[in-house]
């Protein structure tokens, strides 16, 4: 039984780091930017959340602010920061340069408006459970599954079903065509931004009910949602998600066999052996960001 409730322990957590690794991809495969600032917006909208919750607000509708927070703060970062080093013509290298000082500035700002410490949302409902076939499911973790889900299905049927999911596409598949074409690139990458950062704005929200917050732990989350977006091949959304949950149960079940500290390096690990043994990822057949 311990290890079916490690299991079910790791398929939650799957789901929130797929979201965080889904929205990551989204907005890399489309703009080639690696944007390590999406740690820091991550981090940004959780207390947003939980500071609207202390003031009093309904969980919904801070939920519902954080999330529109996200999409702001990363419109503002596309347009502000990225499209012009862009106009500059900057190297890769300067453009995460950039995101690395994006990070730090946010981190800092949530610590010194908030607060460093670890705090928690002061709700009851989060401290209560489900009991399924012997296995027990906090109320937010249910939460998590459930919404992590939808939203993953929302994003793959946008992409594909909409008129705007099929610029996004086309604009991954060639942005110097899709200039000539008029289909306007940059307006794009703000929205996809956009879009990535209101997606990444649930996860941070739901874990921070389910466990805890601080401002500088989001880095980890990434650089594991990154790993499953490799590993699962960049620019493909099920191969990030599924990889996400797949890295996030042999974490969780690595715990019964080895001290809770080395964990995270049986991920990292995997990460090592699929790079070496097929670096372009397990659900893609070459090397492409195409989403």
């Amino acid at each position: 039984m311990l290890y079916l409730q490690l299991f079910v322990d790791g398929v939650v957590s799957g789901c929130a780091i797929g979201l965080v690794s889904i929205s990551f991809s989204y907005f890399y495969s489309v703009t080639g930017t690696f944007h390590v600032a999406h740690a820091g917006i991550y981090t940004l909208c959780g207390y947003v959340a939980w500071a609207l919750v202390a003031a009093g607000a309904p969980f919904i509708a801070a939920l519902m602010l954080a999330v529109l927070a996200g999409a702001l703060s990363g419109y503002a970062t596309q347009h502000v920061l990225y499209q012009r080093l862009a106009d500059r013509q900057a190297s890769p290298l300067v453009m995460m340069i950039a995101s690395i000082g994006l990070l730090t500035v946010l981190q800092n700002i949530v610590a010194i408006v908030f607060s460093p410490n670890i705090v928690q949302f002061d709700m009851p409902w989060r401290v209560g459970h489900l009991d399924i076939a012997g296995v027990t499911l906090s109320h937010p973790q249910a939460l998590i599954a459930l919404v992590s889900i939808v939203i993953f299905v929302g994003l793959t049927v946008f992409s594909a079903r909409t008129d705007l999911g099929k610029r996004i596409r086309a604009i991954a598949s060639n942005a110097e065509l899709a200039e000539i074409t008029r289909l306007d690139p940059k307006r794009v990458f703000a929205y996809v931004l956009a879009i990535s950062s209101a997606i990444v704005a649930v996860p941070a929200v739901l874990v921070g009910v389910d466990q805890a917050m601080q401002p500088y732990t989001s880095l980890i989350v990434l650089l594991t949602a990154v790993v499953a977006m490799i590993a699962g091949g960049i620019g493909s959304l099920p191969g990030a998600f599924g990889m996400s949950i797949v890295l996030a149960v042999i974490q969780s079940l690595s715990v019964a066999l080895i001290p809770g500290r080395w964990s995270i390096a049986a991920v990292f690990g995997i990460f090592i052996l699929f790079i070496l043994l097929k670096p372009e990822g397990l659900f893609r057949r070459r090397f492409s960001r195409a989403l």
